[in-house]
């Protein structure tokens, strides 16, 4: 028995073997290289060997002096730990002399031994000595109340202790300023005073507020003078806290005693704007405090005076009075060094502090308008949500009836403010704002049903005009900044027009630069859209939004329906007549759909049936079509959707078959002549053809006639028709891609038809209709033809021999069958060669026909 390996794959095997050797004999080369440039080498004295370098030394986990905080932090710890321990287990055990003498002896010693640790440079030592020395006076503190003042008030005693050891602290911190701990310790011990004086006091929620919006105040002194960072640190902390509770009960108060709560919100936003004025890094949060105070406190004394449904309005009055601060000059803030700063002429912010505070009265504002909204939305989409039948001449219900008359208020003062500055962003905002008021007003003065129709319409048609020409709406506003050339903004001509700069005031040119030329500094300018682009959409929106809204709403009356429509496919029609634009585009999409409602509406207004309603509708793909010819910027929207408008007409039709084929007839007429123009040609002779076609299925089956050939000869002829010219313009297009659908077309539902028909005309005529296309095939040399062709000409005669070959077989013997299979597979197995020679050169003869 061979087992050797067969070439191809014995040579893989030896050429991953030449492979490896290969790779070895690189590395045994490069070391020998090595090897000699070793042994060569001229010997240089202290060198050392590559070959054997030392080992790097280990890296420590942790520094020496991480290692001795760590030290001296676990040892004051248990000696405070201890010091506990002692003063409230072991205090009994000793008379007043010895426990007066301890607490001097020890608490004497951990404060004074940080002065000599820190005369030799022990600073970390005398850090946890001084830490131990503090914690020692509080347990003093404590000792002196056990054993002297027992008798005193628990939170009396704690705040003079708190106040003693805070100043006691800073002292100490400040005749020792190398210490860290003692200053931030006493910064902290007093945040406790007046608080717990308070308490101690029998002082309410507003007394206790009082005492930490004073200590946060004090805490800002600290954070505006102070210098060491950790000092700052606590101030701050302490401040937030103690302040964010002052002002979180006088929000509180507001709500329920407003003239207790004011004056303490005005007092802790009078302390957020004096650290915003003095801290610039902190102006805009400590602004944005000020100002939520300050709206607080003085909505809260509004509401008091006021009606409820006039509680939002105050707000938002508060808000829009502090948003106005914005329209105040901006100034230099204060030195962060406590030096006073230059005296400006008239009253200035800085631009942190303006920002906040007009932040926050931009968000009071956008928090009433939110609040305002509900009517708005009632009013747009409340006709959408029918609850009676259409036509029935009844109403729906008021929607949001008790809901406050006064948010169409606040919608009124917000766009009246918006409207009043010169910026492209408000007066988009006052636009749409104007807009939410009228629709508005309706639901929250509870307008009559035509009135509210009325202003719907109105205010649509307004809406519309000005998308259209929205002049109008971009006057007063601010022009659009340009890059500053030499001249200035504004060019040669602004700049001849401007006054001449003082010699004394002229800035002097930078130095190595041409004395006639200074280079120009651009300013950056945003390529957005132009004003009255962006009014205009706004406008086009909020109109098609009224329009829709009161085209639902006049749902409810016949004639309001007709007159709301026709008011809607007017104003939609000019606004495509007179627009520009995608703005254009839409209104003749919406004016399209509108005819078709108006057509519908009539149409149900004389009880027509559904049939007739279906070829009334076909008045409107029309009505495009011829509009279509001669409004050439909107031509294939309106076209589009004038189809589109016909596919409910064929639906309305199908109940009746007879008017269904005559639907489907006259749209195929419509894009018959659409297909007139050479532009729509291509696609509207296709549609033509299919719709003529359905027609024409639709039709007899109405017959019911159920010969196939009479559904695919209409479709076979005219397939061959446009397959000849076809190839007689472009003889290089396949015989399949010309004939091929027109053929199939026909027949394989004949064919299908054939085995299922039980007599002899239908088998016969499709077999000579096969034979005389084979023929043609084969004379012409069309590949498509004598396929299709053959093929159905074999079955067709199959189907006709298929019961004499069964009868045949049945009167045959039973092993006569197997006999003949085998020797056909002789007769096949003795051929083959010549068999499968003439299978393809029959297969490359029938390739090279087209």
């Amino acid at each position: 028995m061979d087992n050797s390996l067969p070439p191809a794959d014995e040579l893989v095997l030896v050429d991953r073997e030449l492979a490896r050797l290969d790779a070895r004999r690189s590395q045994l080369l490069a070391r020998r290289a090595w090897l000699l440039r070793v042994l060569h080498a001229p010997a240089v004295p202290g060198a050392v060997p590559a070959a054997a370098p030392w080992p790097r030394p280990p890296v420590a986990d942790s520094t020496p002096r991480s290692a001795q905080n760590v030290l001296l932090t676990l040892g004051g710890t248990l000696l405070t730990i201890a010091a506990v321990a002692f003063t409230l287990v072991s205090w009994g055990s000793m008379g007043i002399g010895g426990r007066a003498a301890v607490l001097f002896a020890v608490t004497s010693a951990a404060l004074a031994a940080p002065v000599a640790l820190l005369r030799r440079s022990l600073v970390s030592t005398a850090e946890a000595v001084a830490a131990l020395g503090l914690a020692l006076m509080v347990l003093d503190a404590y000792a002196l109340h056990r054993v002297a003042l027992a008798g005193t008030d628990g939170l009396g005693y704690a705040a003079v202790a708190a106040a003693v050891l805070a100043g006691a602290w800073a002292a100490y911190g400040s005749v020792l300023p190398r210490l860290r701990t003692p200053l931030p310790v006493a910064v902290a011990a007093g945040q406790l005073p007046l608080p717990l004086g308070v308490l101690a006091g029998g002082g309410g929620p507003a007394a206790f507020a009082w005492a930490a919006l004073v200590t946060a105040a004090a805490d800002g002194a600290v954070l505006l003078w102070a210098r060491p960072s950790s000092v700052r640190l606590t101030a701050a902390v302490g401040a937030v806290l103690l302040g964010g509770w002052a002002l979180l009960t006088g929000g509180w108060l507001s709500l329920t005693a407003p003239w207790s709560g004011a004056p303490l919100l005005l007092a802790g936003a009078a302390v957020a704007l004096a650290v915003a004025l003095r801290v610039p890094a902190l102006a805009v949060a400590a602004s944005v405090v000020a100002g939520v105070a300050t709206v607080t406190a003085l909505g809260g004394v509004l509401r008091s005076a006021v009606p409820q449904d006039w509680t939002v309005p105050g707000y938002v009055l508060c808000g829009l009075a502090l948003a106005a601060v914005w329209r105040l000059p901006a100034g230099s803030p204060a030195p962060a060094d406590g030096s006073p700063a230059p005296a400006p002429a008239g009253v200035r912010l800085p631009a942190g502090v303006r920002l906040g505070l007009a932040g926050t009265g931009a968000g009071v504002v956008g928090t009433g308008l939110l609040w305002a909204l509900p009517p708005v939305a009632a009013g747009l989409l409340g006709p959408l949500a029918r609850t009676t039948e259409v036509w029935s001449g009844e109403h729906a219900e008021p929607v949001l009836a008790a809901y406050p008359a006064t948010a169409v208020l606040v919608l009124a003062v917000a766009a009246g403010v918006l409207a009043a500055l010169p910026l492209l962003w408000a007066r988009c905002g006052a636009l749409a704002l104007l807009w939410a008021l009228l629709t508005a007003l309706p639901v929250s003065f509870g307008l009559p049903y035509a009135a509210t129709l009325a202003l719907q319409l109105l205010t649509g048609a307004a809406a519309l005009t000005y998308a259209v020409r929205p002049g109008p709406l971009t006057r007063g506003l601010r022009p659009t900044e340009t890059p500053e050339g030499p001249e200035g903004p504004g060019g040669p001509e602004a700049a001849a027009e401007r006054p001449a700069t003082p010699p004394s005031e002229a800035a002097a040119p930078p130095a190595g630069a041409w004395p006639a030329w200074v280079p120009a500094r651009p300013r950056p300018s945003a390529h957005g859209a132009e004003p009255g682009a962006v009014l205009a959409w706004i406008a086009y929106t909020a109109g098609l939004a009224s329009g829709v809204s009161a085209v639902a709403l006049a749902l409810d009356v016949r004639v309001a329906t007709f007159t709301a429509l026709g008011v809607l496919l007017a104003l939609l029609t000019g606004v495509a007549v007179l627009g520009a634009g995608p703005r254009r585009v839409v209104a003749a999409c919406g004016a399209v759909l509108t005819a078709t409602g108006l057509v519908w509406a009539t149409t149900a207004a004389g009880d027509v049936e559904a049939h007739w309603t279906a070829l009334a509708l076909l008045l409107v793909p029309a009505g495009t079509a011829a509009v279509g010819a001669k409004a050439r910027p909107v031509a294939l929207p309106v076209e589009v959707t004038g189809a589109v408008v016909a596919l409910p007409a064929f639906g309305l039709a199908a109940s009746r078959p007879a008017f269904l084929a005559l639907a489907l007839a006259l749209g195929g007429v419509i894009a018959a002549a659409t297909a007139l123009r050479p532009e729509r040609r291509a696609f509207a002779s296709w549609t033509a053809a299919v719709l003529f076609l359905a027609a024409t299925w639709v039709r007899l089956a109405a017959w019911e006639v159920t010969t196939p050939e009479a559904y695919t000869l209409p479709v076979t002829v005219p397939a061959l028709v446009v397959g000849f010219l076809r190839r007689r313009r472009d003889p290089a297009v396949s015989s399949w891609t010309a004939y091929g659908p027109g053929l199939a077309a026909t027949l394989l539902p004949s064919l299908f038809a054939a085995w299922t028909d039980p007599e002899w005309p239908r088998p016969l005529a499709l077999g000579a209709a096969a034979l005389a296309v084979t023929l043609l095939g084969a004379r012409f040399r069309l590949q498509a033809l004598l396929v299709l062709g053959g093929s159905v000409l074999a079955l067709d005669g199959l189907h006709e021999l298929a019961p004499y070959v069964v009868q045949v077989v049945g009167a045959l013997p039973r092993w006569l069958p197997p006999a003949l299979a085998g020797l056909l597979l002789l007769a096949v197995g003795a051929t083959y060669e010549q068999r499968l020679r003439d299978a393809r050169r029959l297969r490359d003869r029938v390739a090279r026909m087209r």
